[in-house]
């Protein structure tokens, strides 16, 4: 089992970080490898839609997007923490999520998907919609906890005081490793959902 993390802070030692160390440790004692990207401070461009994908599989932009996409399909589970910025993940990390959900072309029907948000006070419910739409849009369960999947903090460390969602995180990773653990038994014996051929329709015909 393995679970691909990606901070999309700036700050690698911020409270985004102290929230997925916390999960970190629960995954380490079920017995699940983790993975760890620091995506807020990297230089990344947002998807220009030139369709370049499509032909080679990958990114026409050979940054850190092409070298996270091998670790994201041998990945199990993913989970993405993301700092509040204007009631919005940040935009590098959506500039990465857009490019690596689009450009990789892999099956990532049954791998479970989990955000975790972080502002000092408000704007985390918006976000947190924001980033699980990545998760629904690709066949990705996504795992819930006993609230919502935020931690609040403004200073560095302080959102280790906010109890109920270090509890939360906590309760999250938990739920995470059931899910991947129970996916996993069951696809020894069965296969995921078949898909069916993707038909697109435009609005305007």
């Amino acid at each position: 089992m393995k679970i691909l993390m990606l901070n999309g802070s700036p700050r690698p030692n911020g409270n985004t970080a102290l929230g997925l160390k916390e999960m970190e440790k629960v995954f380490l004692s079920e017995g699940i490898e983790v993975k760890t990207v620091q995506v807020g401070n990297a230089a990344i461009r947002g998807c220009i839609a030139c369709g370049s994908c499509y032909k080679t599989g990958k990114c026409v932009f050979g940054d850190l997007v092409n070298e996270v996409a091998p670790e994201f399909e041998k990945a199990d589970g993913l989970i993405v923490g993301s700092p509040v910025y204007y009631a919005s993940a940040n935009g590098t990390l959506v500039s990465f999520l857009d490019r690596l959900f689009y450009s990789t072309h892999f099956d990532k029907t049954m791998k479970v998907g989990a955000s975790v948000v972080v502002a000092r006070r408000s704007g985390t419910t918006a976000t947190f919609d924001e980033l699980n739409k990545y998760f629904t849009i690709a066949g990705m369960p996504v795992v819930s906890s006993y609230y919502w999947n935020n931690i609040h903090g403004r200073l560095e460390g302080e959102a280790e005081k906010d109890e109920e969602g270090v509890q939360t995180l906590r309760a999250l990773a938990k739920n995470v490793s059931f899910l991947v653990k129970a996916i996993a038994q069951y696809k020894k014996n069965n296969s995921v959902p078949a898909r069916e051929e993707k038909k697109t329709t435009n609005f305007i015909r």
